[in-house]
């Protein structure tokens, strides 16, 4: 299982936080799940209220637009003709926005009531490092074969501070149900220990990279600290030198 990951262009990247949410999928099993956010009735009220709005404000603009379609045909005031038109075509072209506006709004509502959630939340996350991982899981078909499925986690940059994962199968073995269980199940438990070997290996690449990062970056700390004080010095002595030579000489 040859990596393709490069692991220096991952190590500074922190876990993007749309893996506690819309890329959650992407996130490999054995890392486990964030714990859930409670759903509040508050939050399915706000939503619902948004949902209808959303209706509302599509129904109504087409309603205005007919009306100022009407009138026009019927030489009806311009005025009248004019008011329909634009409002209805703000209605309906901008109906979509009460769902977002909803979404944000019951988001924040549970942010707030669910702060100490968010940061438990957010520290779980935290300790995600990027390094491919694979796994294998079996499904059963209609007809009664069973696919043995590995799939891939690979961790790819998502901006310039984060990272997700892209899932790819990467293997899939089809067994007939005529098939001996145990012989299935040994193949299956033979690609799993595969997998767990792969996982193991790109820990441990990305862990001595990581370490390795890090010292580099404690040395260079250090290297500035020397060079800071190393200027402290310098400056002092500057300012010593120049008091001395504003100072009249000594007289005997």
């Amino acid at each position: 299982m040859p990596s393709e990951t490069d692991i220096a262009e991952l190590i500074e990247l922190q876990p993007d936080e749309r893996l506690l949410g819309e890329d959650l999928d992407a996130l490999p099993a054995a890392v486990g799940r964030p714990e859930p956010f409670p759903r509040s009735p508050a939050r399915r009220r706000i939503v619902g209220f948004g949902a209808t709005m959303t209706g509302v404000s599509l129904v109504g603009g087409l309603a205005l637009i007919a009306l100022g379609l009407v009138e026009l045909i019927e030489g009806g005031s311009a005025a009248v003709i004019v008011a329909a038109f634009v409002l209805g075509i703000v209605l309906a072209s901008t109906h979509w926005g009460w769902a977002h506006v909803a979404e944000l709004s019951a988001n924040k509502l549970e942010e707030r009531r669910n702060t100490s959630l968010l940061e438990r939340r957010r520290a779980w996350l935290s300790g995600i490092e990027p390094y491919p991982r694979w796994e294998v899981s079996t499904t059963t078909g209609e007809d009664g074969s069973i696919a043995i499925v590995t799939v891939r986690y690979r961790p790819v940059v998502r901006s310039d501070k984060t990272f997700t994962f892209v899932r790819e199968e990467v293997g899939r073995e089809v067994h007939s149900g005529d098939e001996p269980g145990a012989d299935v199940a040994e193949r299956a438990e033979l690609l799993r220990r595969q997998a767990a070997t792969g996982t193991a290996r790109e820990r441990e690449r990305y862990e001595v990279a990581r370490d390795a990062y890090q010292r580099a970056l404690l040395a260079s700390a250090d290297e500035q600290e020397r060079l800071a004080a190393v200027r402290a010095a310098s400056e002092a002595l500057s300012e010593r030198i120049n008091a001395n030579l504003r100072d009249p000489p000594l007289v005997e």
